[in-house]
């Protein structure tokens, strides 16, 4: 049950936009198990002015770059975080062709009982 927000400068095509959430969605179901139709995301987008990045840690990061902050349940093992980061890359590469460089990707963990999924109900707690 991924939460996952993605963030990006404005202007992108909407089918960029799309491939994006689709290939992140692909990526979820192949690395870490997430059933059919689980799709809880968001995308905004920022203009120049509000849009900061650095070349931080070695890596040169253009105007393209695409931050995704990713809420899991924290049972996930470093592994499938490993495969879950690689995974993205390899998609997002492939369509809509952002750069590896240009992915910068944080997950979060959270105990279940810190979830609601509706109903203002903690399903797990």
């Amino acid at each position: 049950m991924p939460f996952c927000q993605i963030s990006l400068r404005a202007g992108k095509p909407e089918a960029d936009r799309q491939a994006i959430l689709d290939n992140l969605y692909k990526a979820f179901r192949e690395t870490l198990g997430v059933p059919e139709g689980d799709q809880f995301m968001t995308m905004t987008e920022h203009d120049a002015a509000n849009f900061r990045y650095g070349n931080a840690f070695g890596v040169t990061r253009s105007d393209d770059l695409v931050y995704i902050a990713i809420t899991v349940f924290d049972t996930r093992t470093p592994e499938q975080k490993k495969a879950l980061y690689k995974r993205i890359a390899e998609l997002l590469g492939e369509s809509p062709g952002i750069r590896p460089e240009d992915l910068f990707i944080v997950l979060t963990g959270s105990a279940k009982e810190n979830w609601s999924f509706g109903h203002g109900v903690a399903q797990f707690a």
